[in-house]
């Protein structure tokens, strides 16, 4: 790579923002695909139980899918800034742009759009992550930027979170969001044991499950709210400051979590004080249990009747004499 008058080739090409995000697509159509399924055999089930039946697996489906999808998410922090700055370094010409910083479980995305796009003969619209999972180097990717020449303002913001900086925000947000990650990995493993007790059906205990799964994603929001409130370095453009604030995946993980808090609790109260409203809510009739009553009867030996005991009882006075005669 070589230098053109003392600092690095600005290439014209940018990285601009992907209509959507391909994980999140990919994880919502399958669920979609299956919550489709459902209902192709919604109709094979009678009764009010049909109601009953297609509440819990949308419920269920939707839950899986939220637990899943904000692993991938990047929007747990959220901020953005209007300022006038420069574009490239060594040049004092300046654009009006729109600053966006993104902070995820696994990096950060900063977003970089012009007002209006097309400024000073470029195309202002760019929208960079830099990784700090497990396996990626963020300090690697923030040095592949600086040889790609992007602009000033995004290499501005992903410096502060550089593990050289003084600001010390990539071990905080490195740690929390490893952390969170785990928390939701294992809820996502006890919402599946949890379908899976529900199904056999084993009620109690699947709400058991359910609790322990809004347990582990409130705890994912504790750690990511340590990393949150902890002191940090500012990120100024001239007067303006760029702040961050809970984006909508910090939200959904909340609201989901105190979906499942209530649901599970819901389920242990209703199995203690009303189980056979929990048994409707499950289609667990009493039918089913009478049924498998006299299934195990039919394989039990039958008791003989009492005209057979009175025939097999036989008075010994009417027994055969038998004579003996001596040899």
């Amino acid at each position: 790579m070589t230098l053109w008058n003392g600092s690095f080739p600005f290439y014209p090409g940018t990285n601009a923002c992907f209509p959507f995000d391909t994980t999140r697509a990919v994880i919502i159509s399958i669920f979609l695909s299956m919550l489709a399924t459902f209902i192709i055999i919604l109709p094979g089930i009678r009764g009010r139980g049909r109601l009953f039946w297609f509440l819990r697996v949308v419920m269920g489906l939707f839950v899986g899918a939220v637990v899943l999808t904000i692993q991938f998410t990047r929007d747990w922090e959220t901020g953005w800034v209007t300022a006038n700055t420069s574009y490239k370094s060594f040049s004092r010409a300046l654009v009006n742009v729109d600053v966006g910083l993104h902070i995820g479980l696994a990096g950060v995305n900063v977003t970089l759009v012009g007002n209006p796009v097309n400024q000073i003969n470029e195309t202002i619209n760019y929208n960079e992550h830099f990784a700090w999972s497990f396996d990626a180097d963020y300090d690697h990717s923030y040095s592949e930027g600086l040889e790609r020449g992007l602009p000033s303002p995004i290499l501005y913001v992903a410096e502060k979170f550089t593990t050289q900086s003084p600001c010390s925000m990539h071990r905080q947000y490195r740690v929390s969001g490893h952390y969170a990650s785990l928390t939701l990995w294992m809820a996502f493993c006890t919402w599946l044991i949890s379908i899976l007790l529900f199904s056999m059906p084993i009620l109690l205990y699947g709400g058991y499950m359910l609790l322990l799964t809004a347990t582990l994603m409130l705890f994912s929001l504790l750690f990511f709210f340590t990393a949150r409130n902890t002191p940090k370095c500012p990120i100024q453009f001239g007067p303006a400051s760029l702040k961050t604030d809970y984006g909508g995946s910090f939200w959904l993980t909340l609201a989901t979590g105190l979906l499942c808090l209530l649901l599970g609790l819901g389920i242990i109260i209703l199995n203690s004080v009303r189980p056979e409203k929990l048994k409707l809510v499950f289609n667990l009739d009493k039918g089913k249990g009478e049924e498998e009553e006299e299934w195990d009867k039919s394989y039990l030996p039958a008791e003989p009747s009492s005209s057979m005991q009175d025939a097999l009882m036989v008075p010994l006075g009417e027994l055969c004499e038998v004579t003996v005669t001596q040899l």
